[in-house]
C-alpha cells in the first residue's frame, strides 16, 4: 500500500502545506510518503486500490481526491487545510494536526456518502441564490484573514440585493413550487463553514434538501432561530422548507449560478442530484466508525451498495 500526500498550496492560509504535514506524518511514524500536487493531474494515474491519499487543502481538493479515490479503490484521508473543511466535521476529525495524523495512518476507516449534482462530485453542498455568493465572492485575502467566517461577512454584505428567483423542486414525489432566497442541497450534516443540519449525516443514503422563501428578513431570520432552538423547522411557517430524499430535481424558470463546495459550476435552469450510499471509503473518528459499522452492517446494504459511481454523465440517475 502506497500512502499519497496530495497538496493544494493556495488552500486556506497557506501555512498547512506539504512541509507542515509531512513534519506531522513523520513523527506519526510514516516514513514512505510519495507527494502530489493538486495542480497535477500524473499522481491521479498512479494511484493503486488499497492506497491511502491523505489530502491536505479545502473542501474542494478534497472533492477532487475523493472521485480519484472512488475511481482506483482507494481510501481518502483528510488533512483541513482550508478555509471551511465540512467533510472534516462530517467525519469528526480531531483538530489537533499530530492527533489528525496518527488517526490518518491508522485503522479506523469507514464507507460514506457521495453526491453528484449535473454530473460534478460533491461531498458537503452544492447552493442556488444566495448561498452562491460567498463562493463567488469571498476573496482569497479575505478567506486569509477572516477564515471560515468570510462567508458569513460576504454574505451579510451582498443579502439585501437579492431579488429571489422562482423554481420548482421535487424530491421522490414530493413537489415545491415558490419564490425562493436560496436552496441548498446538502450530502451531510455540515456545510457553509459549519452550520449544521439537525439530524442529517453523511452516511443516511438522503440528500437533505434545504429552501429558504423570499420573505421579510425578520420573517426569514425568526424562521432560522426558531429551526436552531427546536431543531426542525416550523411546523406553521413554510419560510424554511427541508425536504429529504436520495435524488432531487430543481427547475427554474430563468438561469441561475451554481456552486458546489465552494466551486462555481456554471448558469444553469435545470438542476439535478443524487446520492450514492457508501461509496467511499474514509478515514475517520474511531467513534464514527463505529457508530456507521453500527447503523450500517454490511449484510443490511442494499445490492449495489460497494458499487462506485464513476463520473456520471449530465443528469444521469443512479
Amino acid at each position: 500500500m502506497n500512502y499519497w500526500l496530495i497538496v493544494n498550496d493556495a488552500a486556506g492560509d497557506g501555512r498547512r502545506g506539504e512541509r507542515f504535514w509531512r513534519e506531522h506524518l513523520e513523527a506519526a511514524g510514516l516514513e514512505h510518503l510519495r507527494v502530489g500536487y493538486l495542480a497535477d493531474t500524473d499522481w491521479e494515474r498512479e494511484v493503486e486500490p488499497g492506497d491511502r491519499v491523505l489530502v491536505a487543502g479545502g473542501d474542494g481538493s478534497v472533492g477532487r481526491a475523493a472521485t480519484v479515490c472512488i475511481e482506483r479503490d482507494a481510501t481518502l484521508a483528510v488533512l483541513p487545510s482550508g478555509t471551511a473543511n465540512d467533510f472534516a466535521r462530517n467525519l469528526a476529525l480531531p483538530e489537533d494536526p499530530a492527533a489528525l495524523c496518527h488517526l490518518a495512518v491508522s485503522d479506523h476507516t469507514a464507507s460514506v456518502d457521495v453526491a453528484w449534482i449535473n454530473g460534478r462530485l460533491y461531498l458537503n453542498v452544492a447552493h442556488i441564490g444566495l448561498g452562491t455568493m460567498p463562493a463567488r465572492e469571498a476573496t482569497h485575502e479575505r478567506k486569509q484573514r477572516l477564515g471560515r467566517f468570510s462567508y458569513l461577512v460576504t454574505l451579510a454584505q451582498r443579502a439585501k440585493l437579492q431579488r429571489g428567483f422562482s423554481g420548482r423542486i421535487e424530491c421522490d414525489g414530493q413537489t415545491v413550487e415558490g419564490h425562493w432566497l436560496t436552496i441548498a442541497i446538502a450530502s451531510g450534516a455540515y456545510f457553509g463553514g459549519g452550520h449544521h443540519i439537525a439530524e442529517a449525516r453523511i452516511d443516511d443514503g438522503r440528500l437533505d434538501v434545504l429552501a429558504v422563501r423570499h420573505r421579510s428578513w425578520f420573517r426569514v431570520l425568526l424562521a432560522f432561530l426558531v429551526t436552531r432552538l427546536m431543531g426542525h423547522t416550523p411546523r406553521h411557517d413554510d419560510t424554511l422548507v427541508h425536504l429529504q430524499s436520495s435524488q432531487c430535481h430543481i427547475q427554474l424558470r430563468q438561469d441561475r449560478t451554481l456552486t458546489a463546495d465552494g466551486e462555481t459550476l456554471g448558469r444553469m435552469s435545470n438542476v439535478s442530484a443524487f446520492t450514492r450510499r457508501g461509496v467511499l471509503r474514509v478515514v475517520c473518528n474511531p467513534l464514527a466508525a463505529s457508530q456507521l459499522a453500527t447503523l450500517h452492517p454490511a449484510e443490511d446494504r442494499a445490492p449495489g451498495y460497494d458499487a462506485p459511481m464513476v463520473r456520471p454523465g449530465h443528469g444521469q440517475e443512479p
